[in-house]
């Protein structure tokens, strides 16, 4: 930072310049566009950025173009006839040509010649969606009708066509969204003779970007069909469960096991989804964020594209977040069951121990009556050899002053019981303490 010692943050000129990494392109109609968005086949997130790389570059080399930076994300320049943007995202990487002029064979697919087959064939990947755009001028309302009566009508499919005025009029747009024989999506711009360079080219771009994110969004479509089926049969199961929890049917244990096998398998249906949910949500809020900043305006009476999407494309988007929905409850729901059942195990194992405890405590006390027992029997052995052995050593004393040996063992056996008994409960308490 100049004029201070205060340090950059590393990545202050990088996320900076990224804002400004994607201009919109400058257009003059009229003028077409030839867009292709590739994606992996396999259930792969991240792609393999250097192989994205390395494909670019082998189109570059063909037409004698450098290369861009090693890590770039981003690329434009001009390519042959046209001028080419190649953008690199998450799930998929996209080619967009434009060129001047339009073909005399509406929606011509030979734009697409720029990209060599054989090049096409060694693409990281399957053709997520490819789209045409067909940019033309009017000067009067004559040379509109004109484009309603004749052209529009063969370009599209009628019960799909949606078109409106958008950007304050300065432009109309058509579409129906639909795949044609040559595998692509078509679209029309028809512009006034002051619309400016870079407008035409945000217009242009929304467009297909509209496309893309809208075909990216329902490969969560089929998930979402998946997962709701899979949801509806564990949904029927966790409901069995419940009501035999509910009547107190059944081996508890079992029945705990084959929730944790349930919520098992939730898990991992949730796992696997998490990205694609995540990506239709993000996607979607994409979508009708470039509608919303077309500002469209009612042509002719014609539905407008924020209509065709709450008419087909909302439906769709409905049910993935039903679907998203539905998982997310079913996993709270076994949660709770499981808690419950754990809960109700955990109280029949405590009754359980309680007993243990109790049938512990009576052995217990048996085994010190019987231990008591014990101590008072050595009590009288341990008396007997003590009197014995006293007598052995008072005999000979006892014979010198005329007593019988008899008495003296009556003489001591009573203080020999009684110390004897004294040590014993005196160690008792000892240990006890």
């Amino acid at each position: 930072m100049s004029g201070t010692t205060l340090p950059d943050h590393p990545l202050r000129y990088e996320l900076s310049n990224e804002l400004h990494a994607r201009p919109f392109p400058e257009l003059k109609a009229p003028c077409r566009a030839a867009f292709l968005a590739i994606k992996k086949p396999n259930k792969a997130i991240e792609r393999d950025r250097a192989m994205d790389r390395k494909h670019l570059t082998d189109l570059l080399d063909r037409h004698g173009v450098a290369h861009p930076a090693p890590d770039a994300n981003h690329y434009s320049g001009q390519l042959g006839r046209g001028f080419l943007n190649w953008e690199m995202h998450t799930e998929f990487v996209t080619y967009t040509i434009f060129a001047d002029s339009v073909a005399e064979t509406p929606f011509d697919a030979a734009v697409f010649s720029i990209f060599p087959k054989d090049w096409l064939a060694d693409a990281p990947g399957t053709v997520l969606t490819s789209a045409l755009v067909r940019v033309e001028e009017y000067t009067s309302e004559t040379d509109l009708d004109n484009f309603l009566t004749t052209k529009i009508p063969h370009w599209f499919v009628p019960e799909s066509l949606a078109m409106s005025r958008v950007i304050d009029d300065e432009a109309i747009i058509a579409g129906d969204f639909r795949i044609d024989e040559a595998g692509h999506v078509r679209f029309a711009v028809l512009t006034k003779p002051y619309i400016g360079l870079r407008r035409l080219g945000r217009i242009v771009q929304r467009l297909l970007e509209i496309e893309t994110y809208k075909t990216a969004s329902m490969l969560t479509l089929p998930i979402s069909r998946t997962v709701s089926h899979r949801v509806a049969y564990l949904d029927l199961e966790l409901t069995e469960i419940v009501q035999q929890m509910a009547k107190d049917d059944g081996d508890d244990i079992e029945t705990l096991n084959r929730l944790l096998i349930m919520a098992a398998e939730i898990e991992f249906l949730s796992s696997s989804t998490a990205f694609r949910f995540g990506a239709a949500g993000a996607y979607e809020a994409i979508v009708n964020r470039r509608i919303s900043v077309l500002r469209e305006e009612r042509f002719h009476g014609r539905q407008l594209f924020g209509e065709f999407m709450t008419r087909r494309y909302d439906p769709a988007m409905r049910t993935c977040r039903s679907a998203q929905e539905r998982l997310q409850d079913l996993s709270a729901r076994a949660e709770r069951a499981a808690n419950l059942l754990r809960t109700r195990v955990d109280v029949a194992a405590a009754e359980q121990n309680h007993e243990v405890l109790i049938q512990m405590d009576r052995r217990a006390a048996l085994q010190l009556r019987l231990q008591e027992t014990v101590e008072g029997l050595s009590v009288v052995a341990i008396s007997y050899y003590a009197v014995s052995l006293a007598g052995y050593l008072l005999t000979p004393v006892a014979y010198q002053y005329g007593y019988d040996k008899s008495l003296v063992h009556a003489v001591v056996t009573l203080p020999v019981v009684a110390i004897v008994f004294a040590a014993s409960r005196l160690i008792h308490k000892r240990i006890a303490d």
